[in-house]
């Protein structure tokens, strides 16, 4: 994790967390203190103690609030820690408000994709067209969808600022879950593209790795993945594939081999995956783990699964 400060305004901070943590954003002015997305489960000691440490290092009384731009477990998952420790109000998009309220395990993705969520509750929604105040600026609430059909991006247009979650990354963007179950997915990345690229952003924060502010090289970069991916929807179920593998094998850091294979068969999500690229649940984790081997994002250690690069 590192703090990065790269041409941020007075009264905001970024936590660069990794891959299994999102990105968090901290936000303090005189009447609010925020902090948007607040990483995955298994790091929520480690969000609750940033948040503490900048909390003391301004002088500040706590934290009002939590805002979610959307509600995978690596951006969410400190929601409940922070809840507990501090008392503080949960922001999420509006269209997720009855999965948190019955906490449909399903609808909120979390048994789709193989991952795990503590149970948060919440306070308000992100409307798109609205405003927030997050510390001391007003923020634009924008619509997202590809990635994550609810997700939003936050704009703070005075500073242009956006943050972007996984709609933009510097490189690319996040794994466009929707096509692998046979729902819309590309079509709405491409006007998430075209919405980005409309706005005046002088820095973009993501949901994953450094603030950037080449804005047109990204979305160059982003729209040439998207040609990829779309021109092939197997690529996208190989890329998904691996991407949940990976994201998993973060968390355990090794596994033996046939509770991995079991976890495969067991993930929704995945078996979807298998059902696209036609291979049976036999076949399917062997080819998965394999082709995490020979990519170099992990390694086979005897019995294990073990993560790598």
């Amino acid at each position: 994790m590192q703090k990065n400060a790269l041409l941020l305004p007075p009264g905001i901070e970024v936590y660069e967390r990794g891959w299994l943590s999102a990105n968090n954003i901290f936000h303090f002015g005189e009447s609010d203190v925020s902090v948007v997305d607040t990483g995955y489960y298994a790091h929520s000691k480690m969000t609750v103690d940033l948040v503490s440490n900048a909390i003391q290092k301004h002088g500040l009384s706590g934290l009002n609030k939590v805002v979610n731009t959307h509600l995978h477990s690596d951006h969410c998952g400190g929601n409940a820690a922070l809840q507990k420790h501090f008392r503080c109000e949960v922001y999420i998009p509006a269209a997720e408000e009855l999965a948190v309220k019955d906490w449909d395990t399903n609808l909120l993705s979390y048994e789709n994709l193989g991952q795990e969520c503590p149970e948060f509750s919440h306070h308000g929604v992100l409307l798109p067209g609205q405003e927030i105040l997050l510390g001391r600026y007003q923020w634009s609430i924008l619509a997202a969808p590809g990635h994550d059909p609810h997700s939003v991006m936050l704009y703070q247009a005075d500073h242009r600022i956006l943050i972007s979650a996984d709609a933009l990354w510097e490189d690319g963007f996040g794994v466009i879950f929707p096509e692998l179950w046979g729902e819309s997915g590309f079509e709405e990345v491409a006007q998430t593209l075209d919405l980005i690229e409309s706005l005046p952003v002088a820095l973009v924060i993501p949901g994953h790795g450094k603030p950037f502010t080449e804005l047109a090289k990204s979305i160059e970069t982003a729209r040439s993945r998207l040609d990829y991916l779309a021109s092939s929807p197997d690529r996208n179920a190989r890329h998904g594939a691996k991407v949940l593998l990976k994201y998993k094998l973060l968390e355990w850091q090794s596994k033996e081999i046939p509770l991995v294979n079991a976890w495969i068969a067991k993930t929704p999500a995945l078996r979807d995956a298998a059902q696209q690229l036609h291979m049976d649940m036999d076949e399917f984790p062997q080819w998965l783990a394999q082709a995490l081997v020979k990519s170099g994002a992990a390694k086979i250690d005897g019995a294990y699964l073990v993560d790598h690069g």
